[in-house]
């Protein structure tokens, strides 16, 4: 059986999801604030649901926190819809961000898509990978370039891995904007430029004349060593 943390603090709402899932044959563990979702959390879990306006400590500052030592999936559900606040929660490690109200079969079909991915990935995973000076670990969205370290986005670590994975090919647009973004989100091609222009800030020696992230104008990027 399957084990979400919802984390919710509007009682209806806590109702009417536990029901479904347990219908659908989900666990499901229920935290009503921040704190009570961080004591809650473990690797046990296969999808954490997480609302931004929780009390004590907030959804993004939660997020946060269990990406850090977690690649767990986490979807965001919040009546906070603006662009400003779901791009925050994306960078901060959400893998999906829904908005209240949504549809119910939605949400259970975006659950069982990140569930799913998440056992794919897992059966032939790249933990860690490192060239030259460079250190990504995979696992909790850091990196180091050999002079200081950082927290990496929920999609520029697929970005990178992506990448990595097909080192010295070139992967076309299409499939980075089929495999990252998915088929649920509209972005266009020049999102791609804006994360691979920060992937050459993180490791390129010389972001304006790149070595490791390299353009074939008009067909796609390719990483090399």
């Amino acid at each position: 059986m399957k084990k979400i943390l919802l984390v919710e603090d509007e009682e209806s709402l806590i109702n009417v999801l536990s029901l479904n899932f347990e219908i659908e044959n989900y666990h499901v563990t229920i935290a009503r604030n921040g704190e009570e979702a961080l004591d809650f959390f473990s690797d046990e879990f296969d999808i954490v649901i997480l609302d931004i306006m929780i009390p004590l400590i907030n959804g993004f500052d939660v997020c946060a926190a269990i990406r850090a030592k977690s690649s767990v999936p986490i979807l965001i559900i919040s009546a906070k819809g603006n662009s400003t606040d779901r791009i925050n929660g994306l960078k901060l490690g959400a893998d999906d961000y829904l908005v209240k109200p949504f549809d119910l079969e939605e949400l259970l079909l975006r659950v069982n898509i990140l569930i799913s991915r998440n056992s794919q990935d897992s059966g032939n995973q790249l933990n860690e990978y490192q060239f030259g000076k460079n250190k990504i670990n995979f696992l909790d969205y850091t990196a180091s370039n050999g002079i200081e370290e950082f927290q990496l986005s929920a999609r520029e670590i697929a970005l990178l891995k992506l990448l990595v994975e097909r080192k010295n090919t070139v992967v076309s647009r299409d499939e980075i904007l089929d495999v990252v973004w998915g088929e649920e989100n509209f972005p266009t091609s020049r999102t791609i430029d804006n994360y691979i222009v920060s992937l050459r800030k993180y490791f390129e020696i010389n972001p304006k004349e790149p070595f490791h992230f390299v353009n074939l104008r008009g067909v796609g990027y390719k990483f090399q060593e």
